[in-house]
């Protein structure tokens, strides 16, 4: 019985041995691991990219649905942007502010109180001429004996008075064309920087409270309904570019060394046009896949390697999740 027993065990180890060289290629090129005929399978995956908010708010708009194609510039979504106008428009009337007083400092006094001191200045010289006459008629008087002498003085003081006053306005006038002193001048300028860039800062909020679309792309998906409260930093759309799709497929061990950056290689998919090429953006330094056991020459035929390649977006589109089967670099 013991021999009968032994015999059985040798005949089924040499039929599973059998089968298995049998069914070992058909098997491993169905899975898309080998054979000279085999692809390698695969599948399109999308790069979307997350808009959402730097800021916490009720959605209020959101003019955009899942699945629609958008252009670049079309707005996504508004957070409510009462707030954000708000400080705008006070950022808006602070720099007003702030250039008519550094533009009053550049160009000194108004027109109308230039008039007033030429106007002064017109009278005071009116007022000399009389006072001159008067001094001379004062010093002919004491000089034939006939004026006083406090006559005289006081016509001399009159004269001078006026002469000093004449020349004080006349500098006025120069003072008047000036602009402010350089220090003033400085710290106006300095503020009315400040004041631009808060405005710049007041409106970059409210315009991160509207994004638009970075570029052409695909609604992928919608996150929050309007009314909804949206969490700061929390993604409201999903954009996926046509040209942010990739293949990611996998290849055996004995094929990975001929897969290079920048190869191109051709692939399948249902219902898709003929000759659809692609170019391969990323090799896997390691096996997706490492059996417990050391590598023997049967251990080796299970390692598989992911290989990503960006396929042309004007061939066709490809939607991401799609089987593919791309051919063996032989093959190519």
């Amino acid at each position: 019985m013991k021999r009968v027993a032994l015999l059985a065990v040798v005949v089924l180890v040499c039929s599973a041995t059998a089968a298995a060289a049998l069914w070992h290629e058909p098997l491993m090129s169905a899975l898309g691991l080998g054979g000279e005929r085999a692809g390698y399978l695969g599948y399109i995956e999308g790069e979307t990219s997350l808009i959402a908010p730097p800021v916490a708010g009720r959605l209020v708009q959101r003019p955009v649905e899942r699945g629609v194609t958008v252009k670049k510039g079309d707005r996504l979504f508004v957070i409510d942007p009462v707030v954000a106008q708000a400080d705008v428009a006070h950022a808006e009337a602070a720099l007003a502010e702030s250039r008519a007083r550094y533009e009053n400092l550049l160009t000194g006094k108004r027109p109308e109180e230039k008039d007033v001191t030429t106007a002064q200045r017109r009278e005071t010289e009116a007022a000399l001429v009389n006072a001159e006459i008067e001094y001379r008629r004062q010093s002919e008087l004491l000089a034939k004996g006939v004026g006083t002498r406090k006559d005289y003085d006081n016509a001399e003081s009159q004269m001078r008075q006026l002469r000093m006053r004449q020349d004080s306005l006349a500098a006025q006038e120069k003072v008047n064309e000036l602009a402010a002193r350089p220090d003033e001048i400085a710290a106006a300028k300095a503020l009315v920087e400040q004041n631009q860039a808060m405005l710049d800062q007041a409106k970059k909020r409210l315009d991160d409270l509207m994004p638009t679309a970075p570029e052409d792309g695909l609604i992928e998906n919608t996150f929050f309904n309007v009314g909804e409260w949206v969490p700061a930093g929390t993604p409201v759309v999903s954009l996926l570019p046509p040209y942010r799709v990739k293949l990611r497929f996998f290849v055996p061990e004995q094929d990975a060394a001929h897969a290079q950056i920048g190869q191109a290689v051709g692939f399948t998919c249902d219902s898709c046009p003929p000759d659809l090429r692609a170019r391969i953006i990323y090799v896997s330094p390691r096996a997706e896949y490492t059996p417990p056991v050391i590598y023997s020459q049967t251990a080796r035929t299970k390692l598989v390697f992911l290989i990503e390649a960006r396929p042309d977006p004007t061939q066709t589109r490809l939607p991401p999740g799609l089987p593919i089967t791309v051919a063996p670099f032989a093959n190519q």
